[in-house]
């Protein structure tokens, strides 16, 4: 008879050690495959075009507001520190594209200089923003 009680007793339990593994796993795989949306820092009033392209693989964004000053990754910048940020930021992503988003009552001067700036860094691949 006790051998029956001690056989019952052990048939009821699941090991969940297996499952746990597998979830853990799964989110560490979508934790490593999400990508994160960088923002230049500020709001900009963009403006139209028609002739409007989408650039999915953009990784370095600078704003440039109505009143002259330029961000990046939320820092507000001086136009002389263009030129280090962008190569600071192409070291950690060599691949990465650069897209100006200035505002639409911005000086084109200054547009001229970031443009300049980062195309001394090193980077060929520049857009502008704007709206479609």
């Amino acid at each position: 008879m006790r051998r029956r009680d001690l056989y019952i007793q052990d048939e009821g339990q699941i090991d969940l050690t297996p499952m746990l593994d597998v979830v853990f796993i799964l989110l560490i795989f979508f934790i490593v495959t999400t990508s994160f949306v960088k923002e230049s820092g500020i709001d900009v009033n963009r403006p139209k075009a028609n002739t409007s392209q989408s650039k999915p693989k953009a990784n370095i964004l600078i704003g440039i507001s109505d009143m002259g000053s330029i961000w990046i990754d939320g820092r507000e910048i001086d136009i002389r520190a263009v030129r280090a940020n962008i190569e600071r930021l192409r070291a950690i992503n060599p691949q990465g594209s650069v897209i100006i988003q200035a505002d639409k009552n911005s000086a084109t001067g200054i547009l001229v200089k970031v443009m300049d700036g980062v195309r001394m860094a090193g980077v060929e691949d520049i857009s502008i923003s704007a709206k479609e």
